[in-house]
């Protein structure tokens, strides 16, 4: 490859005119400037072309590079990014994009680091010299195609796991006489009544105005207020910074939808004395408020992880009487279409933030049936779901797999 300087002349091509990058992120995904972003940039700009290499001098060393996709025209980049042209004659692009994405090229771009801090640059000369297994172009033809042979493969599994608990949850949705959100009139709707104006969506106030989206169910609906209490967590602020009654705490972040991830847990002063209030118990429900589309109505179950941990007042606590409805069912309920249509439609905005109040969940129908008959459905509910994760399993060894033997074919172990 060879280094392209090649300046772009603002007085010959205008900003609007070009693709200007605005990171690469440590995946290799190319991020590119808002038009705004555009405008208030007054550096130079260099020219790059599909299938060229750039790099980031700051971030190469953690992945911070990419080829450039062939259908991505008139790219530009700051001097930050060294842009580099392939020899097409020796060296295939996707080739060369899986092997400087491998774990011991990476590793050999982080030695050339200069400096103590993540953000050393690297010498562009030093990045050059660095030397590359190259197999023929026919080998690497071969290599690229096992890869993304076993990339596909990989993809089949993962949407066959998502058929099987699609199916999983649609079937638990009939047995329960859910029927499916009617479709939405194709219809601008003009809203007169102030409540309404700070829904969520437009969507979400058609889907409001819609009849109800269940029936022909043999039980009874209640509201979820009805078989369990509601309440918020804690309020972070200067005066519960921890200290001597340091306590764990779940944020938004923690709450995934229908897991929890525990991978970082901060810390939160609560007292003794006001501990039991807040405390959470084993099955406890717990759903976030908001914030944003994807955040509104998600819901993991507490299981006891961590020992006197409370929660954040971003997340609602449900806490049911687990002697009539019980946690995993509600859960199910409100990862069903029934569920997330109701929260939709009821999410409010504020100062471009999405959110739900205890009140509104509260009053979300579930339907109440015997907890013989809650387990009879949640087993076929798992069935389905242990059935998926198996093939999500496979998916993720075939990518794995196909990884170390790409890297396996062009380095020696290290």
């Amino acid at each position: 490859m060879a280094r392209r300087i090649e300046p772009i002349s603002r007085d010959e091509v205008s900003l609007e005119q070009l693709n200007v990058i605005a990171k690469i992120s440590f995946g290799g995904a190319l991020h590119l400037r808002t038009a705004e972003d555009k405008r208030n940039y007054k550096g130079p700009l260099l020219l790059a072309r599909p299938g060229d290499l750039i790099i980031s001098k700051i971030r190469v060393a953690q992945g911070s590079l990419c080829i450039v996709p062939s259908d991505l025209e008139h790219l530009a980049v700051s001097p930050e990014y060294p842009v580099y042209g392939l020899d097409d004659t020796q060296i295939v692009s996707e080739f060369l994009r899986l092997m400087v994405s491998s774990a011991p090229f990476k590793s050999r771009v982080s030695a050339l680091r200069s400096g103590n801090t993540s953000k050393a640059r690297i010498k562009p000369s030093d990045f050059e010299a660095l030397t590359i297994p190259l197999p023929s172009l026919a080998d690497q033809d071969a290599l690229v195609a096992a890869y993304m042979d076993a990339i596909e493969r990989a993809a089949t599994l993962e949407k066959e796991a998502e058929k099987i608990e699609s199916a999983g949850l649609h079937g638990f949705e009939e047995a329960l006489g859910m029927l499916p959100p009617p479709p939405l009139p194709d219809r601008p709707l003009f809203i007169a009544r102030f409540k309404d104006l700070d829904q969520w969506s437009h969507e979400g106030i058609l889907r409001a105005s819609l009849p109800p989206t269940i029936g022909g169910t043999v039980w009874p609906m209640v509201a979820l207020g009805s078989v369990g209490t509601i309440a918020y967590g804690i309020q972070k602020w200067s005066g519960n910074r921890p200290g001597t009654f340091a306590r764990p705490y779940l944020r938004v972040a923690n709450v995934q939808r229908g897991t929890l991830d525990l991978r970082e847990i901060k810390f939160i002063e609560v007292s003794d004395a006001d501990l039991p209030k807040v405390l959470l118990k084993v099955g406890d429900l717990l759903l976030c408020e908001g914030n944003s589309a994807e955040l509104v109505g998600r819901a993991a179950i507490w299981r006891g992880e961590i020992r006197d941990c409370v929660h954040q007042n971003h997340i609602l606590r449900v806490r049911l009487d687990q002697d009539v409805m019980l946690p995993e069912f509600v859960l199910a309920v409100i990862n069903s279409r029934h569920g997330q249509s109701y929260f939709r439609s009821k999410a409010k905005q504020t100062t471009n933030l999405a959110s739900i109040n205890s009140r509104e969940v509260a009053a979300l129908s579930v339907p109440l049936l015997p907890i013989a008959e809650q387990k009879s459905l949640l087993l076929l509910l798992d069935a389905s779901h242990l059935s998926a994760e198996q093939k999500r399993s496979e998916a993720a060894k075939l990518r794995q797999s196909a990884r170390t033997t790409f890297e396996a074919a062009l380095f020696e172990p290290f």
